[in-house]
């Protein structure tokens, strides 16, 4: 979820950038101590098998998602770790959007705009924009709380 919210806003919060050929064995990149301080995000890039944004703790990496089942492929890969300073902030609103999208989940499911029989109706709230008449998704809900982190590209 972290990396959609990042592509929406085309932030990454980059901190540092480190350019150059990585080795990932046994879920763990190696040196990765000097670059990303534990509890630290951080995006590879140019990786063939894993790129995304992963957290950096001392026992393990953890994917976007923070589940440490889902291990990094082992690779040789010549791309750049960022490392990452996200905003308490920010990751405050991401909290809020998985509890909405977890809220809402049936209703963004369902292939209908408005129901009704037997007495009963309802219409879903629409979006506006490139979604003008589809059901409110949460870049229509967030999006005045997430344009202070929108950088322009």
């Amino acid at each position: 979820m972290l990396t959609d919210v990042c592509n929406y806003v085309h932030n990454y919060f980059e901190h540092a950038i480190y350019t150059g050929t990585f080795n990932v064995e046994d879920g763990r990149i190696d040196d990765l101590d000097s670059l990303v301080a534990p509890g630290q995000r951080f995006k590879v890039c140019g990786s063939a098998l894993n790129d995304g944004i992963y957290t950096y703790k001392s026992d393990a990496i953890y994917n976007d998602d923070g589940d440490t089942s889902v291990a990094m492929a082992d690779e040789t890969f010549t791309g750049t770790i960022t490392a990452m300073a996200v905003p308490v902030a920010f990751l405050d609103i991401l909290s809020e959007i998985k509890t909405w999208q977890a809220k809402n989940q049936a209703v963004l499911e369902t292939p209908y705009q408005s129901e009704s029989f037997g007495g009963y109706s309802y219409s879903k709230a629409s979006g506006s924009g490139s979604n003008a008449g589809g059901a409110l998704s949460w870049q229509d809900v967030y999006r005045a709380r997430l344009n202070a982190y929108r950088r322009i590209s």
